[in-house]
């Protein structure tokens, strides 16, 4: 046998099989990464429906209270005309 075929022959018997299961090791590793990132990206969105729930009942309770202030403007203005007449 030459050099290059004693080479070629560990390549094949030794280096091939280990390269291959590290890929199949690498290839599980992503699939399970991927599963993670799929929760996190699911959790995240949840959350975003949540704040984004929360801030609508915010911003109309806040509506409420300036309809009411304004409201008790209106009242108050009345009630100072109808004092003053």
């Amino acid at each position: 046998m030459s050099v290059v075929e004693d080479v070629r022959t560990v390549v094949q018997d030794f280096l091939a099989p280990e390269l291959r299961e590290l890929k199949v090791r690498v290839d599980a590793l992503e699939k399970r990464m991927d599963e993670r990132f799929s929760q996190v990206d699911s959790r995240f969105n949840q959350m975003e429906k949540n704040a984004q729930a929360r801030h609508e009942q915010v911003m109309f309770a806040i509506q409420q209270l300036a309809d009411y202030a304004t409201l008790a403007q209106r009242v108050s203005r009345l009630e100072s005309k109808e004092a003053s007449h």
